[in-house]
């Protein structure tokens, strides 16, 4: 069967072909109602498809974003991928993910290939601190990165843009909701910072822990645990310090993913949730709210950090115009935090019921 063509279109319906362009793209001209149902009625009589490869070859760009994210299978980076591909399809756009595994290599190898791929934009979640690669991305000016989750650090160049929750507020607010439960030792299940890279969230929100533990005038010391950040690898190391005579009754976890693998190690050491031992987490992944006992935990806004993520690399730099005094808007955009808490803390009056955490 011989393919329509876009002449074949533009004659059925008495036009252009510039004009069938025009209804295609929806721009950039304006196209009168009536001309605009014959245009489409022509499309839909000849079966047309337009060649979306060829058209990005002209407009030298795809309708695809690029999305590198450190691992899909964990539930907050889902989250957040599922986010930004829904607002992604409201803007005719598809994502391309790849993983990177928390490996720079692999980091630096998916921004590259997203790059040769021509991709309308890039959104990296970087754990690796690798941002080498994105700043090869920036200097292609009709391409923009948008680093989400993780601030940019000095050197970031061009790949400066970015979308990231209040990591520091929201810790201090799930430490000092349990230290007003009573609780005096609230261990800390993170990485220090000499283990990470600046502008990481875990490092702010160990950060934020150790702002509510001196602001309540409590020791944080030897109260650091060093652990991965699922609760697969969690457990082990939860089980070490949960044994400890000294054990701690309190304890805040930089992911929602080490809390669960606190709950099982406290599950199997015979100790009761809360009345032993007081948990709290940060993500709100949608598991928290199902655990047992549900988990208090730390929630942002996945829909419309995703929401700014998108605009950010698909609009015009400098589009949302100067601010108030005349200077550029702030690049890198911060989302409040908010404390859901549920029974793990000791909580009788949950503010968050059982349901999905993820929502637009």
């Amino acid at each position: 069967m011989p393919k329509v063509t876009r002449d074949q279109v533009a004659a059925l319906a008495g036009t252009s072909t510039a004009v069938v362009s025009y209804v295609i793209n929806n721009g950039p001209r304006p196209v009168a109602p009536a001309t605009r149902e014959r245009v489409l009625a022509a499309i839909e009589r000849l079966g047309y498809r337009p060649d979306s490869m060829a058209q990005a070859m002209a407009r030298r760009r795809t309708d695809l974003l690029g999305m590198v994210l450190p691992d899909a299978r964990q539930p907050f980076f889902a989250q957040l991928a599922h986010a930004v591909e829904r607002v992604a399809f409201d803007r005719g756009k598809l994502v391309l993910i790849g993983n990177s595994d928390y490996v720079e290599a692999r980091e630096e190898h998916y921004t590259h290939a997203f790059l040769g791929m021509r991709v309308a934009g890039l959104i990296l979640i970087s754990q690796t601190g690798a941002q080498q690669a994105a700043r090869a991305f920036g200097q292609d000016d009709r391409t923009r990165v948008v680093l989400l989750h993780r601030r940019p650090d000095a050197t970031a160049g061009p790949a400066n843009a970015a979308v990231v929750t209040d990591d520091v507020g929201g810790a201090r607010l799930a430490v000092r909701h349990l230290i007003a439960h009573g609780h005096r030792t609230v261990a800390c299940f993170g990485r220090s910072a000499a283990t990470l890279t600046a502008g990481d969230p875990l490092v702010e929100r160990v950060e934020g822990w150790a702002q509510a533990m001196r602001e309540a005038g409590l020791a944080t010391k030897g109260l650091l645990v060093e652990a991965p950040f699922d609760r697969f690898r969690t457990y082990g190391p939860a089980l070490g310090v949960l044994r400890r005579p000294d054990r701690p009754t309190a304890v805040f976890c930089t992911t929602d993913d080490q809390a669960l693998g606190v709950l099982r190690a406290a599950r199997e050491l015979g100790l009761r949730v809360p009345q032993d031992l007081a948990v709290a987490g940060f993500d709100d992944i949608a598991e928290a709210a199902f655990s047992d006992p549900p988990l208090t935990t730390v929630a942002s806004d996945t829909g419309a950090m995703a929401g700014a993520a998108v605009s950010l690399v698909l609009d015009a730099p400098g589009a949302d115009g100067p601010a108030a005094d005349g200077h550029a808007p702030d690049p890198v955009r911060v989302f409040p935090a908010r404390l859901l808490t549920r029974r793990s803390c000791g909580c009788d009056h949950p503010s968050s019921p059982v349901a999905p955490a993820s929502r637009r």
